[in-house]
């Protein structure tokens, strides 16, 4: 489940008024409020960013990972009809070679 945080202006009056204990260094304070709401913002845009590029990490890590995984039972499977079909043909050798062997003695 993705959750948005929604910045709000800040705004109020009077005891409402939002950071009504600072002094603020240019005098109005509407303008500092304004900039702190522009830093929150970037700052969300800037996190949202990350969270992307985190999980497009992750994602191809365990695309690799699932890679990897097959490609490893593709190589057994592999190994398994190889080894099959090496022995089916000693096994053939043999029985020709004492196939001979008999016709030979007889």
């Amino acid at each position: 489940e993705q959750m948005y945080k929604v910045i709000n202006p800040f705004s109020g009056r009077g005891e409402g008024e939002p950071l009504l204990a600072y002094e603020f260094e240019p005098d109005t304070k509407s303008e500092v409020l304004v900039d702190l709401q522009e830093y929150l913002l970037t700052s969300q845009i800037y996190h949202s960013f990350m969270d992307g590029a985190a999980s497009e990490q992750s994602a191809r890590m365990t695309a690799m990972e699932n890679a990897s995984k097959n490609a490893g039972e593709m190589i057994e499977s592999l190994t398994l009809q190889y080894n099959r079909a090496r022995q089916s043909r000693i096994t053939t050798e043999l029985i020709e070679i004492i196939s001979g062997a008999s016709a030979l003695e007889d």
